[in-house]
């Protein structure tokens, strides 16, 4: 998978597919619109881009505060972008 198209497009499936980084198969449930499993897949880890997702899911939560803690450990500030537009540039950044 190499573009945001077909990334999309994986959403009909019932599963992730095979191969996909931690940050885009949370990605990926978010877009299922299962936002506890797209939390479950990065919530215990502490590097920078899982950073970068926790934060998008804390924010899309409405968990402002949370939201800005996770996007300073991701060494980023939060975007003054569309919860959509956020999530299409992470998994553009992730593919």
């Amino acid at each position: 998978m190499k573009t945001l198209t077909e990334f999309k497009a994986s959403l009909n499936a019932d599963q992730p597919a095979g191969g996909l980084s931690v940050q885009l198969r949370s990605l990926w449930y978010d877009g299922k619109g299962d936002w506890h499993e797209a939390h479950a897949q990065v919530d215990q880890l502490t590097d920078r881009q899982s950073a970068r997702v926790h934060a998008y899911l804390h924010r899309k939560e409405g968990d402002i505060w949370n939201a800005d803690y996770w996007y300073s450990k991701a060494q980023r500030t939060r975007p003054d972008v569309s919860l959509e537009k956020e999530w299409e540039q992470l998994v553009v950044a992730f593919l």
